[in-house]
Protein backbone atom coordinates (compact mmCIF):
# COMPACT_ATOMS: atom_id res chain seq x y z
CA UNK A 1 0.00 0.00 0.00
CA UNK A 2 1.31 3.44 -0.84
CA UNK A 3 2.03 6.01 1.85
CA UNK A 4 -0.99 8.03 0.75
CA UNK A 5 -3.27 4.99 0.94
CA UNK A 6 -1.85 4.10 4.34
CA UNK A 7 -2.55 7.62 5.61
CA UNK A 8 -6.10 7.54 4.24
CA UNK A 9 -6.62 4.16 5.90
CA UNK A 10 -5.38 5.41 9.27
CA UNK A 11 -7.58 8.50 9.00
CA UNK A 12 -10.57 6.34 8.10
CA UNK A 13 -10.09 4.25 11.21
CA UNK A 14 -10.70 7.38 13.29
CA UNK A 15 -14.17 7.84 11.76
CA UNK A 16 -17.37 6.78 13.51
CA UNK A 17 -18.38 3.25 12.38
CA UNK A 18 -21.36 4.57 10.40
CA UNK A 19 -19.08 7.00 8.57
CA UNK A 20 -16.62 4.19 7.79
CA UNK A 21 -19.47 2.09 6.42
CA UNK A 22 -20.57 4.97 4.19
CA UNK A 23 -16.99 5.43 3.00
CA UNK A 24 -16.71 1.73 2.19
CA UNK A 25 -19.95 1.89 0.18
CA UNK A 26 -18.69 4.88 -1.80
CA UNK A 27 -15.39 3.15 -2.48
CA UNK A 28 -17.20 0.04 -3.73
CA UNK A 29 -19.41 2.17 -5.94
CA UNK A 30 -16.32 3.78 -7.45
CA UNK A 31 -15.53 0.41 -9.06
CA UNK A 32 -18.89 0.39 -10.83
CA UNK A 33 -18.22 0.80 -14.53
CA UNK A 34 -19.80 0.01 -17.89
CA UNK A 35 -18.57 -3.59 -17.83
CA UNK A 36 -20.11 -4.14 -14.41
CA UNK A 37 -23.37 -2.59 -15.60
CA UNK A 38 -23.36 -4.90 -18.61
CA UNK A 39 -22.90 -7.93 -16.36
CA UNK A 40 -25.74 -6.76 -14.11
CA UNK A 41 -28.00 -6.29 -17.13
CA UNK A 42 -27.11 -9.76 -18.45
CA UNK A 43 -27.92 -11.35 -15.08
CA UNK A 44 -31.22 -9.45 -14.89
CA UNK A 45 -32.13 -10.75 -18.35
CA UNK A 46 -31.18 -14.30 -17.34
CA UNK A 47 -33.29 -14.11 -14.18
CA UNK A 48 -36.30 -12.86 -16.13
CA UNK A 49 -35.84 -15.63 -18.69
CA UNK A 50 -35.71 -18.30 -15.97
CA UNK A 51 -38.76 -16.88 -14.19
CA UNK A 52 -40.73 -16.88 -17.42
CA UNK A 53 -39.67 -20.48 -18.14
CA UNK A 54 -40.76 -21.45 -14.62
CA UNK A 55 -44.13 -19.74 -15.10
CA UNK A 56 -44.61 -21.66 -18.38
CA UNK A 57 -43.82 -24.92 -16.57
CA UNK A 58 -40.64 -25.53 -18.57
CA UNK A 59 -38.42 -25.72 -15.49
CA UNK A 60 -39.03 -26.73 -11.90
CA UNK A 61 -37.85 -25.16 -8.68
CA UNK A 62 -35.85 -27.00 -6.04
CA UNK A 63 -36.19 -26.52 -2.29
CA UNK A 64 -33.35 -24.45 -0.82
CA UNK A 65 -32.31 -27.38 1.39
CA UNK A 66 -31.73 -29.53 -1.71
CA UNK A 67 -29.75 -26.80 -3.43
CA UNK A 68 -27.51 -26.27 -0.41
CA UNK A 69 -27.03 -30.02 0.01
CA UNK A 70 -25.83 -30.29 -3.61
CA UNK A 71 -23.45 -27.37 -3.10
CA UNK A 72 -22.07 -28.88 0.10
CA UNK A 73 -21.40 -32.20 -1.66
CA UNK A 74 -18.87 -30.56 -3.99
Amino acid sequence: MTAVAERVFKDALELHPAERAELIEKLFQSFDDAASNAVDAAWAEEVESRLEAYDRGEIKASPAEDVFARINQR
